[in-house]
């Protein structure tokens, strides 16, 4: 089997053991623009999981909130930040007990569908990861949300 090589970063993040098709949803999460250079890999073989995906940025240390939004759409990734072509520091991207901001409430009769409002969300479970809105307080599944990109 030929494998692809894909070159170290000498500064940046590596977000590694996304779920398999998740990779570009996470790209678009975080905001990748064209002033890094970005490498995604879609649906590569991994010995852990059997397909994942990754995304290695230059030049960009993603903050702990970025992170942890992460956790929403992936919560089996790991995230290394790499300087000098070392890792100095690994972290699993955790889920938040709250969420503000990121997330869109579904529910048309909720206020912040009609009133400039920060939304605001508990996470309730997290095997199936559910939240409930602070506001409306219905709970919805993490699949049934709008996740703001």
């Amino acid at each position: 089997m030929k494998q692809l090589k894909v070159d170290a970063i000498k500064k940046g993040t590596v977000i590694d053991h996304i779920p398999a098709g998740k990779g570009m949803q996470v790209a678009d999460l975080i905001n990748i623009s064209g002033e890094n250079i970005v490498m995604i890999g879609i649906s590569l073989h991994s010995k852990k999981v059997g397909k994942k995906d990754i995304i290695k940025i230059e030049n960009r240390e993603l903050s702990q909130e970025e992170i942890n939004s992460i956790a929403l759409i992936a919560p089996s990734a790991t995230i290394t930040i790499i300087k000098d072509f070392d890792v100095i520091r690994k972290a699993k991207a955790e889920i938040p007990e709250s969420i503000e901001g990121l997330i869109l409430c579904p529910n048309p009769k909720c206020i912040t569908n009609s009133e400039i409002i920060k939304t605001k969300f508990k996470v309730t479970d997290e095997k199936p990861l559910q939240v409930r809105c602070h506001y409306c307080e219905k709970k919805y599944l993490v699949e049934e949300v709008k996740i703001k990109i």
